[in-house]
């Protein structure tokens, strides 16, 4: 992810010093000069590496991710709350094509009917890695934290799943999301800058289809709002400006990072959300990855 980058603003070129970015404004991949605006004062996270992605859709970026190839899934997904409205739209899959072909347009693209090139299922996951799989879809950056149906449309991008227990994926995960969406919309008054990511397994690493797509053993998630309510309820005093939360994605795993409760429904017993502060997240970061890992600028300091 450190990599050179030329013709750049100043004030760009500043604020990436600051972050500990230093880029290549060259393409939609490998480069999140072009999208930075997704980041909180335009900061990616420091101290994870991969393959960066501006998320572009009908023209226009919409998110950003740092993608692994070598595990065909993302470390994380960035994206800039919006209330949503409307229904969820219809899971019309894409890929990046950037991945595949590098010379060719940034624009993420429907799979197309048939047999794929070969290029195309190196670079990435597919719809094939998936099916007949005891994993579902599940979305890094989730439609429903979206309000235009462009921007939700832009999260059904393989580049932005990972394989996900219908287990987490329809239980306490999706209860995460809920929360987040209630919170924000009600109590944050500017940007909510939101980071979502994943944990690998320490030891043997479980793959989708004889290591096609690398599954992760937890999800976590965080995010930035500088300028909010106040006047909050009691349950809700420690949910800013930051906020933070791991899931578990295997019922087996130790529960270390995250307790089972006994009290869960069987389909989602095994499957808790542990909620705790950016300051926890980033130390199991660290303690997992073995990297020092700072999501927001500052932690998320002062307003936006």
């Amino acid at each position: 992810m450190l990599t050179q980058m030329s013709g750049l603003c100043p004030l760009v070129l500043v604020l990436l010093v600051l972050c500990g970015i230093w880029v290549p404004a060259v393409s939609d991949v490998g480069d999140f000069s072009p999208c930075l605006q997704f980041f909180y004062r335009s900061c990616p996270p420091k101290g994870l590496t991969g393959t960066t992605i501006c998320q572009r859709y009908l023209n226009q970026f919409r998110f950003a991710t740092l993608y692994s190839r070598q595990r065909r899934s993302p470390w994380f997904s960035a994206y800039v709350y919006s209330v949503p409205a409307g229904k969820r739209p219809p899971a019309n899959w894409k890929f990046e094509p950037q991945l595949a072909y590098p010379g060719s347009d940034g624009n993420m693209m429907l799979f197309p009917p048939g047999s794929l090139d070969q290029n195309l299922v190196d670079s990435q996951g597919v719809e094939l890695d998936y099916i007949n799989s005891t994993y579902s879809r599940g979305h890094i950056n989730p439609s429903i934290h979206h309000k235009s149906n462009e921007d939700r449309m832009a999260t059904f991008t393989l580049t932005n799943v990972v394989p996900q227990k219908a287990g987490s994926n329809d239980g306490p995960w999706e209860t995460l999301e809920q929360h987040v969406n209630r919170t924000l919309a009600s109590f944050c008054l500017g940007e909510s800058y939101v980071v979502t990511g994943v944990i690998p397994y320490q030891s043997e690493e479980r793959w989708l289809k004889n290591h096609r797509v690398a599954v992760p053993e937890y999800l976590w998630s965080t995010y930035c709002c500088p300028n909010f309510n106040h006047s909050l309820p009691s349950e809700l005093k420690n949910a800013f400006p930051t906020y933070a939360a791991i899931g578990r994605n295997d019922r087996n795993s130790s529960q270390e990072i995250v307790p089972v409760s006994e009290k869960a429904k069987k389909e989602f017993k095994g499957y808790d959300v542990r909620r705790m502060s950016l300051e926890e997240l980033e130390k199991v970061l660290r303690d997992r990855l073995g990297t020092e890992v700072r999501i927001f600028y500052e932690g998320c300091a002062g307003l936006d």
